[in-house]
């Protein structure tokens, strides 16, 4: 092995039921550099990484792994640490009922004559949190915090392992701009103090702005590998062969046609769910107009997402007060099962852990919000429901073999196409989703903003919470901007910048 490579994966080939993920993979990464890892939806790349990093132990895939010269056989993620290969996954792996500085040493525990090093730990979790910007007490419970933050302790928790190398899986899908940016910069960091960093993601502008190589992968075939060093490469260029096409429009047109309001939130103040006198949002008020797609924006924590969770049949927070109008009459969603009854639908940004059933397959969690209008006598109708997951899968254009395919064997993005689906399939006319292509490749964005517009074009409405300023600019109608639990204004499409939601945002 050329001695400048940390890391060499051979003829890498991994199997599922009824999928192959990897076929014949080889993939290179130079030490001290950043590797970005793209592709579609499905193409192979969380697979990949979980076969380098020992998620998928030797044995269950053909090919070799080589790290630091030496042909791996790892039967866990431990023998990879031990190694000083990190993974952070895309899909979070803490502990939630454990605080972060517990969170940040689990596995590898300060120890004094044989007794965990409480004071230690807590100690050392500081420095942690304030390089990868985490302003949070240690003692915090991880719980309690927005997936963004939590996505910010597992890095802190590699960054602990003193890692060679560290594998990023899409870390900047839960974060705002502003968050990315210092994230972006620490990378670089980690490269400056030698260490190699690998990077899957579906953010192209991030891509470019970091990496020394990219590999594109497609359909499970390592398509080719770029030294952007050597040469000037576009997104275009990489788009071309992550899809295998021209891509020209990475936003679909939008004609809007809005008409009254048909939905109306008024003085919404909702409390921490522990901490009954901590306002989570403070005294909210917004409108969304008949056919209109209206964006929330604002930094990690603004409260975006506890209060649209809070509306949607008090999932979030403690003592909610406030006024809810649906087509001008006063309502009340006591429950989301409510509010689904009512015709109002929420797409959670965390899909694992409420938005699927992992252990189901497509179908069933497709049905799951809509088993009374699939069903008769309290009895599902198998074929309707094959039927109706089946007009999903074409249309969103889910990668899976079947409907009869477990959730959790499918890729990420696949599975957000499920969640979004699930919803879809209810027909709400007020339709919420928080983060909607986070974690999705550029052609499936396309696909999923297309049905956005689909569904402001049959009347019904779109609430969107995006950390993805371009995403929100370019989608929406009109643009509520959030921080610290409070809606700082309001700004049309028409007049929208990133540098003013941002200034909106951060300054009083």
């Amino acid at each position: 092995m050329n001695e400048d490579y940390i890391l060499e994966v051979r003829n890498i080939t991994k199997e599922f039921p009824g999928v192959r993920a990897l076929d014949n993979v080889d993939f290179k990464v130079k030490r001290g550099e950043i590797h970005c890892l793209v592709g579609e939806n499905g193409a192979g790349k969380s697979t990949l990484m979980n076969v380098v990093s020992g998620v998928y132990p030797k044995g269950s895939y053909e090919g070799e792994v080589v790290f630091n010269g030496k042909v791996t056989n790892y039967r866990s993620t431990k023998d990879s640490e031990q190694d000083g290969l990190a993974i952070i996954h895309q899909e979070l792996t803490l502990s939630p009922y454990l605080s972060i500085y517990e969170n940040l040493f689990l596995g590898h525990m300060k120890t004094r004559f044989g007794v965990i090093d409480w004071d230690s730990c807590l100690r050392d979790s500081y420095p942690l949190l304030k390089r990868v910007g985490l302003n949070e007490k240690p003692q915090t419970i991880v719980s309690k915090m927005s997936v963004g933050k939590q996505q910010l302790v597992e890095i802190a928790r590699a960054i602990s392992q003193d890692a060679q190398l560290i594998i990023f899986d899409e870390p900047t899908s839960s974060l705002n701009d502003d968050e990315s940016h210092k994230l972006l910069s620490l990378m670089k960091e980690f490269k400056e103090s030698g260490i190699t960093c690998i990077m899957i993601s579906h953010k192209l502008d991030e891509v470019l702005s970091v990496a020394d190589s990219i590999t594109i992968l497609r359909d499970g075939l390592s398509i080719e590998s770029i030294d952007v060093t050597g040469e000037k490469v576009s997104e275009q260029r990489i788009i071309r062969g992550m899809v295998g096409r021209e891509l020209k429009n990475l936003f679909p047109k939008k004609e809007p046609d809005i008409g009254t309001v048909v939905f109306e939130v008024k003085n919404w103040t909702v409390y921490h769910p522990d901490y009954h006198t901590m306002k989570i949002v403070d005294d909210a008020s917004f409108f969304v107009r008949k056919g209109e797609i209206v964006s929330f924006c604002g930094p990690m924590g603004a409260g975006r997402t506890e209060m649209m969770m809070s509306i949607f049949g008090n999932s979030y927070g403690y003592g909610a007060t406030g006024e809810i109008y649906l087509n001008g009459e006063k309502v009340e969603f006591d429950s989301p099962k409510t509010a689904i009854r009512k015709g109002v639908g929420y797409v959670s940004e965390d899909r694992k852990n409420l938005g699927l059933i992992l252990i189901q397959d497509v179908k069933t969690n497709i049905s799951n919000s809509s088993l009374p209008m699939i069903s008769k006598r309290g009895v599902v109708n198998k074929r309707t429901e094959i039927s109706k997951a089946e007009e999903f899968r074409k249309a969103l254009n889910i990668k899976t073999p079947s409907v009869h395919q477990i959730v959790r064997n499918l890729s990420g993005g696949n599975q957000q196409k499920v969640v979004l689906s699930r919803c879809l399939l209810a027909s709400p006319d007020i339709f919420i989703v928080d983060e909607p292509t986070r974690g999705i490749d550029v052609g499936a964005k396309f696909e999923i903003y297309s049905i956005l517009n689909d569904m402001v074009k049959q009347g019904k409405s779109v609430i969107v919470v995006s950390s993805e300023l371009a995403e929100a600019i370019s989608m929406s109608d009109r643009i509520y901007v959030m921080n610290e639990g409070k809606i700082k204004g309001v700004i049309p499409r028409e007049e929208a910048t990133q540098e003013g939601i941002m200034r909106m945002a951060l300054v009083d």
